[in-house]
Parts: C-alpha cells; structure tokens; sequence
C-alpha cells in the first residue's frame, strides 16, 4: 500500500475542461492546496467561486509551488514554462497535459535543466466534445488512463506524480517514451478525429435525423471538435498521424474494391478479423 502524500501547493495553468478538471479533482479527492492562474480571468474567477481553487497564483506563492500541471496548447506549454521556470524552487515537478510529446519534450527538459525544475511528460487520457471551465468535472478522471513520459525525471518525481494521478481518480498508469506515445496517440485519439471529421463532411449527414441509431453517434461523436487546438495537435505529430491514416486508406481501399467486385468472400474475410481482433483484446 502507497504511503499517503504529504500536502503539497499545486500549480493549475489554464482552467479549460483539462486543468478545471485537475483543480476539481485535487480539491475533492487530496489533502493539497491548489492554486490557479489563466489567461483570461473569467475561468479563474469561476474557479475561485466553485472552490475548484484555493486562490489565484502570484508571485509570492509561485516561489512556494510543489508541483505545475501545465494545461495549455504545447506550444503554449512551453511558453509557460520559460516563463514560470526562473520563479519556480529548485526541484519543483512540471508536468505538462499535452496530446503530443516529441515536439516539446526535447525543450522542456532543456528548460528545466537551466532553471532547475524537474519535467515529467504527461497525458490524461479523458475529455468531452466540449471544452472550457463550465464543462469540467471532478469525476472526469475516475477508471481513465494517464500516459506519464518520464523524459529521464528522477523516479521520486515519477512516483509522485503517479501517486496524485491514482488520488485524482485514474484507473491506471501506462509508462511511455515520447516517440511511443505519439504513435499509439496518432492511432487512438488523432486518427479518430480526422475519421469522425471525414465523416460529417459527407451531404448525407445534413439528413441523418431519423435514420441514424449508435453506429452514426459512435462514429460521428468527436466530430464536435476544437479545430485550434487539434489543428496544432495534429500537425506537430504529422508523421505518426501520417503513417497510420495511410494505413486506415490501405484498409478503406480493400473494402471498397471488395464491395465494387461484389466479392463477399474477401468481405466476410476482412470482417472475420475485425471481430476476432476485438474478441482477443476482451473488448
């Protein structure tokens, strides 16, 4: 059994769905004190009346802060951090919420080299079609995953925060190098997007009242997207994203061909496998 972590004074940057989430969670669920910071004030302001943070950071407690979560854009993760960083004490954990890790950990860990703060990568893998302050949830964590890449951050620094990801509600905790990470996120949450995406451009979905059941939902759901940010998202990990949306084209093209010979014995093949593929992984 964990030991029980002592209080500590926790950094939220940014009250979006993500941060709004963490600060509710933290309060709701562990002994520690939270404080907020946000780039526009109405957020922070909704924070501080909800109780979702203790107070607004400034600079007297920024020098006090235990540990950041930066919830922001990754390119806006690293301008938070050269920022904090010379006001941060030595050995305080930032830990970025990114969707993306190779683009910015390179930097991020160069960062907390010159200003002495130790940099765990991290990734809660929970959201909803919506996003911002209004719709974050202090159960939006509970049975989730959290993807922690340790970037070579002392195993005390790992711990800690795996030990807050478990108090905040996640089910589990995956272990992952960046360029591992991008490539399993290009398949399970980028290349979903673009699919969902895809889908919804098509004429039919403008008639789809009445005619549409769990397939269309399943498939269409994350359709209702942040373009801004999953612009920046799917850019930076352009590569990965890439190689497995020339995969989903491979596989497209087979079912097309398949369906435009009328070749049920190719189709019944290629069906088998989705199924018992989903049947050996128990899902």
């Amino acid at each position: 059994m964990e030991k029980k972590q002592a209080p500590m004074t926790i950094l939220v940057c940014g009250m979006g769905i993500i941060g709004g989430s963490i600060a509710k969670a933290l309060k709701a669920f562990t002994p520690h004190r939270v404080l907020g910071m946000n780039r526009s004030p109405q957020p922070l302001e909704k924070a501080l009346a909800c109780g979702a943070i203790d107070a607004a950071v400034d600079e007297v407690s920024l020098s006090q802060v235990d540990l950041v979560f930066l919830c922001a854009y990754p390119a806006a993760c690293v301008k938070l951090a050269r920022a904090l960083g010379p006001h941060l004490k030595k050995g305080c954990i930032v830990c970025d919420a990114c969707g993306i890790k190779t683009a910015i950990c390179e930097e991020m860990v160069s960062l907390s080299h010159e200003f002495g703060f130790i940099f765990v990568g991290g990734h809660p893998m929970a959201g909803k079609e919506r996003n911002g302050f209004d719709v974050s949830d202090a159960h939006l964590f509970r049975g989730a995953s959290y993807i922690l890449v340790p970037c070579g951050a002392p195993q005390e620094a790992v711990d800690t925060v795996r030990q807050l990801a478990f108090s905040m509600g996640f089910g589990s905790v995956t272990l992952a190098t960046p360029a591992h990470h991008d490539r399993m996120i290009a398949y399970t949450s980028q290349l979903p997007h673009v699919l969902a995406c895809a889908y919804v451009l098509s004429p039919s979905c403008e008639q789809h009242v009445g005619f549409s059941a769990g397939s269309y939902h399943d498939v269409s759901r994350v359709a209702r997207i942040n373009e801004v940010m999953w612009t920046e998202l799917f850019l930076e990990n352009r590569e990965p994203l890439l190689a497995e949306l020339d995969l989903l084209l491979d596989n497209l093209k087979d079912f097309r061909d398949a369906i435009h010979r009328e070749d049920g014995d190719t189709l019944r093949r290629m069906m088998k496998q989705s199924r018992l593929t989903k049947e050996k992984l128990g899902e």
